[in-house]
């Protein structure tokens, strides 16, 4: 049996996370528009006002996430689900080699900042917190579990009602002891043909989704996978707009996009740059603009290296991508979308939806 979480973001919660939270530096704005696509300030304000992002701070409005790098990572650890500990790694040493590099970003205008770590892969909440309050950014954590050989001997026991509730139980109560809640699904499918075991992860994704208003990031990487995660979505009763098919690059790209889901281009780099540079073209050309997501899938702390390993800095995308981006011909309201609204949308949870029955918005809570 699934249970339904209502969003009990309380005033004092909110508050408190508004009080916490950002601007946009400026660097990219989207100043008068509602992330939600109005062109009224009066309907921007009221369209923002039913909707919150979860961060490791603290619920906030979604104009408040400001510029932001959807898909990075601060600690991995790919040691393997029954391996994966706590003692594997100095958590002080992790916060004081990649702090430096969220405030490289952070000087830069960077203020939203997701970490893509699932469960036993390197996540750990209280770090990306600390994190969170000493760079002065909005981090969001996620719930859900990676595929093999990164899932835990109980994902291939439990129904995915089971998983659902653990997950769901996450965003209720929050993750482990720590009382912070993750801000979106992160789970992951196999090339192909889905598995039993990811077919029943999504399902779970799914159920708690429903249950939350938490969006699906799914590592996926092959067109045909995401085609048939959409699909498992769709019988579960899920839109398409609270899919992100991560690591795309495919042929099916477009064929996601036009079903209404979120394309994401996350490994931007500078070895990379023309391909990435041909895709984000060909989308926009297509008219899919409203559905792409951009980020470069960097970090980060690689837990069992001495010093984390080689850890590759966050600052291409904003410091010479988005320039390039600019030189080829596009135009700086679509980076702003691509890099602003996009995001914000993408991970926004509705107020009074099906899924937050009875739950007021900050509107109602402010008076």
């Amino acid at each position: 049996m699934i249970r339904t979480v209502e969003h009990k973001l309380t005033r004092r919660d909110f508050v408190k996370g508004l009080a916490a939270g950002l601007t946009s530096a400026g660097v990219l704005s989207v100043s008068n528009h509602s992330v939600f696509g109005s062109e009224n300030k009066g309907n921007a304000m009221k369209d923002d006002n039913l909707y919150f992002i979860q961060t490791v701070r603290g619920g906030i409005k979604p104009d408040q996430l400001g510029l932001t790098l959807i898909h990075e990572h601060v600690m991995v650890d790919f040691i393997g689900a029954d391996k994966v500990n706590r003692n594997r790694y100095d958590a002080d040493e992790v916060f004081q080699v990649m702090l430096p590099y969220l405030k490289e970003i952070r000087a830069i205008g960077v203020t939203g900042f997701g970490d893509c770590a699932p469960m036993y892969l390197g996540r750990d909440a209280q770090l990306l917190s600390r994190l969170s309050e000493a760079a002065d950014m909005h981090i969001i954590a996620n719930t859900g579990l990676y595929k093999e050989p990164y899932l835990p001997q109980y994902a291939f026991q439990k129904s995915a009602d089971e998983l659902a509730n653990i997950w769901i139980g996450e965003m209720e109560n929050g993750i482990e002891d720590t009382g912070i809640k993750p801000g979106f699904i992160k789970i992951a499918v196999n090339p192909g043909s889905l598995i039993p075991v990811q077919q029943k992860i999504v399902r779970a994704a799914a159920r708690t989704s429903l249950a939350t208003g938490l969006t699906i990031a799914s590592h996926t990487g092959h067109g045909g996978a995401a085609m048939e995660a959409l699909d498992i979505l769709e019988e579960e009763g899920v839109l398409p707009n609270k899919f992100i098919f991560v690591h795309a690059g495919t042929d099916t790209d477009h064929d996601v996009a036009k079903r209404g889901a979120w394309v994401e281009y996350d490994n931007i780099s500078k070895e990379q740059s023309g391909k990435y540079m041909q895709l984000i073209t060909d989308m926009l050309d297509e008219g899919y603009g409203d559905n792409l997501l951009l980020s470069q899938d960097a970090g980060w702390y690689n837990v069992g290296q001495p010093g984390g390993g080689n850890i590759r800095g966050y600052t291409y995308l904003i410091e010479e991508f988005v320039p390039l981006m600019k030189k080829s011909g596009i135009h700086q309201d679509i980076i702003d979308k691509l890099m602003v609204a996009n995001p914000a949308r993408a991970l926004s949870i509705r107020y009074g939806s099906d899924e937050a029955e009875g739950v007021s918005s900050p509107a109602e809570t402010e008076n």
